[in-house]
């Protein structure tokens, strides 16, 4: 290895011990229990809403009141308690990988682990007491107990503490190295939570400024469509903030599990940039049927959303080509030898392999929702939940398992347990959404309303049937699929320790070699972090201020609504 790059992957070469701390590793075990727990009973409630469309009506709507308390159960905890203490622990480790050192500050580090804690009880006493049954997007006019306000900021500052962390280190790694390349597992890390800094200031405006005032009773109406706007600010660009701690490890860590390189060091500092920049810029196209709203601006959003589909096309084939390097060095020959070359034995390689090949539709489906007139088929369908099942629903969630396969038993040193269990368990998941999303689709291409208490609705049309079995068979297949998953890790903790070096040198985490064409051939502009921040805020005024202005000032006209 080159004395270049040696100095960028520094970290993985330096005293394990000296970059984790046990003060900040405790806090990375606790976002990660915390979010998997939250996936857990998040799932579990999913498929009572699955086999609720051919009329099955079980527990756990027997301790809930209605079928919508549970919907919003299931939207809270896997879109935020999942995905937010993932992303902290994940990141947060790839940061002290990536430049080779502690998180700058443990009051920070335990801060966001206690914030997203504290914000998740919060949130399950209120939800558990029917006072905020206002689903997971909680647009007013619908308004729930300040409870569940208070709740939601404490998630966010939970990131915010993280994003706080990952700066701060990068600034103590900055002062020793003014001359170096960031290395590219810190570039990434960095870039992800910088992108979702940004993108979640309309939510906290939104909370902040409106929801909670107004449900304390300071203000005693509201502007549900102010608030729609600034809730999709931040509301798609979310979207990437679940998928990028994904992407670091399709990039970082994939490559070396099947034995190959990335290919380019610029090329992935230049995908995460793009994302930084055009991930927010985008959210009206959440609101093309909304009213008030000039199409010109809605066709920006338009043009921005497909921009953003372009660094996922790289990445396939930026992926595409590592795996291949892995393949054929395998042995894989022929056209296509080289996918049967890859470890299909490998539990922790093959959930993220199913998972890309799932993501694959779901980006397609994706340019569905993005498309100005398209859209007006299946907007508000069942179409988007079979959509973003497709996408949060695997392409993220079965990667963080498939991560959770080899990073949990190097947290815990004990060995995974049962890898053909936790095989079966991704293969079923991406069987199991297949069918679930195809019965959502379907059923969103004849009408079917999404959010909807179908098994007792009065009404139907005759494709529907056959589309909620599909949807019920699906979600019943992901949720025995997610048992197995809990099995492993049950099986995993209660494993025995690692004793022999042989052993332990099993669980070390795969930590990527040099891309083929390394940091030297990167462009130095793609560094420049502040600037490429503050690219990205000009982008956000450009396309959010036109839009705020025609609300403002604010009519603030609307009362608060229980509907369920």
């Amino acid at each position: 290895m080159s004395t270049a790059a040696t100095t960028v992957n520094h970290a993985a070469t330096r005293d394990e011990a000296h970059v984790e701390t046990d003060q900040q590793m405790w806090t990375i075990k606790g976002q990660l229990i915390t979010s998997l727990a939250a996936l857990g009973l998040g799932g579990f409630i999913g498929m009572f809403q699955a086999i609720e469309r051919i009329q099955i009506t079980l527990p756990p709507f027997g301790p809930f009141e209605n079928y919508y308390q549970g919907l919003t159960f299931h939207g809270v905890l896997l879109a935020f308690v999942f995905t937010f203490g993932f992303a902290n622990s994940f990141v947060s480790w790839t940061t002290m990988r990536g430049f080779g050192r502690p998180l700058r500050s443990n009051m920070l580090a335990q801060g966001s682990f206690w914030l997203l804690l504290g914000g998740t009880v919060l949130g399950a006493i209120i939800l558990t007491l029917n006072e905020a049954t206002v689903l997971f997007t909680f647009y007013a006019p619908m308004q729930a107990h300040s409870t569940f306000y208070l709740a939601a900021v404490f998630l966010v500052l939970s990131t915010w503490a993280t994003l706080a962390n990952i700066v701060l280190t990068y600034r103590a790694w900055r002062a020793e190295h003014p001359t170096e390349a960031v290395p590219l597992m810190g570039f990434v890390s960095i870039t992800t939570y910088i992108m979702w800094g940004l993108a979640s200031l309309g939510v906290a405006i939104l909370v902040l400024g409106m929801l909670l005032p107004w449900s304390l009773g300071i203000m005693d109406n509201t502007d549900p469509q102010l608030g729609r706007t600034l809730f999709w600010l931040t509301g798609h660009a979310i979207v990437y903030f679940w998928l990028l701690p994904v992407y670091i490890s399709w990039y970082m860590m994939i490559p070396k599990q099947v034995g190959g390189r990335l290919y380019s060091d610029g090329l992935t500092r230049f995908v995460f940039i793009l994302f930084l920049l055009f991930s927010i810029p985008t959210g009206l196209h959440h609101q093309y049927t909304d009213p008030g709203i000039h199409e010109g601006m809605k066709s920006i959003h338009l043009l921005l959303t497909f921009v953003i589909f372009y660094p996922s096309l790289i990445t396939a084939f930026t992926i595409m080509a590592a795996l291949e390097h892995g393949g054929r060095r395998a042995g894989g020959k022929g056209l296509f030898g080289w996918v049967m070359a890859l470890p299909w034995n490998n539990p922790a390689v093959v959930a993220q392999l199913l998972a890309m090949l799932v993501f694959t539709l779901g980006g397609v489906t994706g340019l569905v929702n993005a498309s100005l007139t398209v859209n007006m088929v299946i907007h508000n369908t069942a179409f988007v939940p079979g959509h973003f099942h497709l996408t949060v629903g695997t392409a993220v969630a079965l990667s963080v398992l498939g991560i959770c396969y080899w990073f949990v038993p190097y947290l815990l040193q004990k060995p995974l347990f049962s890898p053909k269990l936790a095989l079966w368990q991704a293969w079923l998941w991406a069987i199991g959404v297949l069918i679930f999303s195809r019965g959502q689709m379907s059923g969103g291409l004849d009408a079917q309303p999404r959010r909807t208490m179908l098994g007792e609705a009065s009404y139907s049309l005759p494709g529907w049937e056959v589309a909620n079995w599909l949807t019920a068979i699906g979600g019943v297949v992901m949720t025995i699929s997610g048992l197995l998953f809990f099995v492993v890790m049950i099986g995993t903790f209660l494993n025995k320790r690692a004793e022999t070096p042989e052993e332990r040198g099993a669980l070390d985490p795969p930590m990527p070699d040099p891309p083929i064409h390394d940091h030297r051939k990167s462009w130095k502009v793609f560094d420049r972090l502040g600037f490429w921040t503050l690219v990205a805020f000009i982008l956000i005024l450009i396309a959010y201020i036109p839009v705020l202005m025609l609300y403002l000032p604010a009519e603030f006209s609307s009362p608060g609504v229980r509907v369920w």
